[in-house]
């Protein structure tokens, strides 16, 4: 595996994510933001977070795949979340741990979370955003 993961001390450990990623691995993949769409762009979960960030975990997979990499080969993670408001946080938690079973992954890569007021549809509630390093 080219990518590992550190707690630092001195720094909360957070069960979702690591503060940090090392990686050694000879080729650098960006992974443009998945929205939760199908191959047919048809909206997976409307109205749901957590359905649409599970969608958007499994559509990093598929990418990952698609260039011969998994999820434990992600060094950092984007996620983009429409309206945020702490009150979202069970249901996306419970996406991304839907997702990681569904990719057999148990990777907590870096990850930064941010809010933001439209995704590119009205019906897109969130966007992952990953970057990968793989040997």
């Amino acid at each position: 595996m080219a990518v590992s993961t550190v707690h630092p001390a001195g720094l909360p450990e957070i069960d979702v994510y690591r503060h940090v990623s090392i990686a050694t691995g000879t080729k650098l993949v960006s992974i443009a933001g998945q929205v939760s769409w199908d191959a047919d762009e048809v909206v997976v979960g409307a109205g749901d977070l957590g359905a649409q960030v599970e969608r958007c975990y499994r559509n990093v997979g598929i990418a990952l795949a698609a260039v011969g990499g998994t999820f434990d080969d992600v060094v950092r993670l984007s996620l983009y979340v429409v309206d945020w408001h702490p009150d979202k946080m069970p249901a996306l938690l419970a996406g991304i741990d839907r997702a990681k079973a569904a990719l057999g992954t148990t990777a907590v890569p870096p990850l930064t979370m941010l809010g933001v007021a439209a995704l590119d549809l009205p019906e897109h509630l969130v966007e992952v955003q990953a970057t990968a390093m793989l040997d």
